[in-house]
């Protein structure tokens, strides 16, 4: 999937790195805990983070990543936008909370293996064009 993709999947704000959205991402991963995505993350993709500090962009570059996407509304301060401007990172930004965010982006095939054509849900509301608004599974 294409970083524009996800931005799109999201509803996201690009902060920096317009340059780099065509870019492929194959995984995504959700932490606060800079420490988590250290320990756990394999495959470099993107990362989704409530955490607005320097150490989330010193962690994707650690770890070979190139996107982050601050969820919750959280808005970076210059600073860091500039930091990761400098570095090559892409940084999104959405007013979406993580776990949705991240049902989004495996629902539109991120990170999955079988990486389906339509939305993997019958309702289609993990569709990018018919929005998700959580309540369309009862």
């Amino acid at each position: 999937m294409k970083i524009s993709q996800v931005a799109e999947i999201l509803n996201a704000n690009v902060l920096t790195g317009e340059d780099m959205l065509d870019h492929e991402v194959h995984s995504a991963c959700g932490s606060d805990m800079m420490s988590d995505v250290l320990a756990f993350v394999k495959d470099q993709g993107v990362l989704l983070s409530g955490l607005i500090n320097v150490q989330v962009i010193r962690t994707l570059l650690m770890m070979d990543m190139n996107c982050v996407v601050f969820v919750r509304g959280k808005v970076p301060p210059a600073g860091i936008v500039d930091f990761a401007a400098e570095n090559g990172v892409v940084v999104l930004q959405t007013a979406l909370p993580m776990f949705e965010s991240c049902g989004r982006l495996y629902c539109a095939g991120l990170g999955r293996k079988d990486q389906p054509e339509e939305a993997a849900c019958e309702c289609g509301c993990c569709s990018p064009a018919e929005g998700l608004n959580g309540n369309d599974h009862e």
